[in-house]
């Protein structure tokens, strides 16, 4: 069940970023899973990537690709091609030689992307057959339709659209994401692509994505995993009709990192709201760290605990085992008798033990919401980090149990 995920609002069209959808029939026949998104001619690309060493086989290639002349993007569901070794990246390669064949580019103008079963051969003669009705399909307004066709055991299409205007000239970012799963970023996570029409050098480009997916991408966790195949793309097509973007100051780059992290921020908390079994959002947020890595550290333990996240599932104000996770994050020199933990607005916890004024009732009402904050406040300086989770239920052990069969 999605936690206070609802249908898709609208998704603006980018101006010069088409995506067109077709079924290759990868896991069961006539799923729509393969997507095709066209770039204009002269657009930037940028790219985070997954840091897994077991990265997959369309990773390595889009790496190697996104600071080329990129036109067209290929995503395939139900089969990662990761753990493949050479053969995966030869089939990755043909697929997206397919593709160059039917348009006209050169091959390295295409980027590959995968995500499905790890350890698989890739089907290639499948994708391949799907290409054209794909191309056929594309249309600047296919954003909803590709948000599904890239879902695997998400049970919705994600995804978010903002406009600013600048100069009398409207601007639009628009971007999907998927994941439900597998989800402990680091770099960004998931597959997420985004476009926006303004012109930006591919080097403010980078950097603006890099920004984006630390605040956003990167605070989002579900189960601890750092997926093989994580990607998030940014591309700006340039065909809105103002000056590029060559540095990260000014009135138009203010506004375009407003909407591009607002986009991120939307589309990876919809993931977790749609995370595998899960029935809480949670927010955990540490203030009070002497550094933030100090404060991610915090927080990744409290949102990775096992105990918290089925206690958050049984709807437990097991408080004892927020202490515990904080107490193991490896903070040094980490002084318990400055620390104050709350649920909600409930303090749970003072200065290292129970709260005086805390009752049971309290931490059961505020634990049986969808929607739970928990704060932990450290005592040791100024710095802060939020994360986003979820609970740890049933269904998740279920879905991830039978996830082949």
């Amino acid at each position: 069940m999605a936690v206070g995920l609802g249908p898709l609002s609208t998704l603006h069209p980018v101006p010069g970023f088409e995506l067109g959808i077709a079924s290759a029939g990868i896991k069961r026949p006539g799923r729509k899973d393969v997507v095709v998104m066209r770039c204009a001619e002269g657009s930037s690309v940028a790219g985070v990537f997954t840091l897994n060493a077991f990265c997959a086989a369309p990773v390595v290639l889009a790496k190697q690709r996104v600071l080329g002349s990129v036109r067209y993007l290929l995503t395939n569901t139900g089969n990662a091609n990761a753990g493949t070794g050479g053969q995966g990246l030869r089939d990755a390669a043909h697929t997206c030689s397919a593709l160059a064949a039917l348009t006209g580019v050169q091959e390295g103008a295409v980027l590959p992307f995968s995500t499905g079963v790890i350890g698989e051969p890739l089907p290639v003669a499948k994708i391949e057959g799907a290409l054209r009705a794909a191309l056929d399909d594309l249309a600047p307004d296919h954003w909803a339709e590709a948000a599904t066709g890239i879902m695997t055991t998400d049970t919705l299409p994600k995804g978010a659209s903002r406009q600013f205007v600048h100069d009398g000239v409207t601007v639009t970012v628009t971007g999907i994401s998927k994941g439900a799963g597998m989800i402990k970023p680091n770099m960004a996570t998931m597959l997420g692509y985004i476009a926006t029409d303004a012109k930006v050098a591919q080097g403010v480009l980078q950097d603006l994505l890099r920004d984006a997916a630390n605040k956003s991408f990167n605070r989002i966790t579900i189960d601890g995993d750092t997926s093989t195949n994580d990607c998030c793309m940014l591309i700006a097509t340039g065909q809105a009709a103002l000056p590029e973007i060559t540095q990260a100051s000014g009135d138009l780059f203010a506004k375009l990192k407003e909407a591009v992290f607002s986009v991120c921020m939307d589309v990876a908390q919809a993931i977790v709201r749609d995370g595998e079994g899960a029935t809480k959002f949670v927010t955990v947020q540490v203030n009070g760290g002497a550094t933030h890595q100090e404060c991610l550290d915090v927080g990744y333990a409290v949102a990775h605990s096992p105990l918290i996240k089925t206690a958050l599932f049984a709807s437990d104000p097991n408080w004892g085992r927020i202490l515990a996770a904080v107490g193991r994050a490896g903070v040094a020199q980490l002084d318990v008798s400055l620390i104050d933990v709350f649920l909600g607005d409930v303090c749970i916890a003072s200065r290292g033990c129970r709260a005086a004024s805390y009752t049971e009732e309290q931490g059961s009402a505020v634990m049986a919401k969808e929607e739970i904050t928990i704060r932990i406040e450290l005592g040791r300086g100024s710095c802060s980090e939020t994360i986003w989770t979820t609970d740890l239920s049933h269904e998740y052990v279920k879905i991830n149990a039978e996830y082949r069969t």
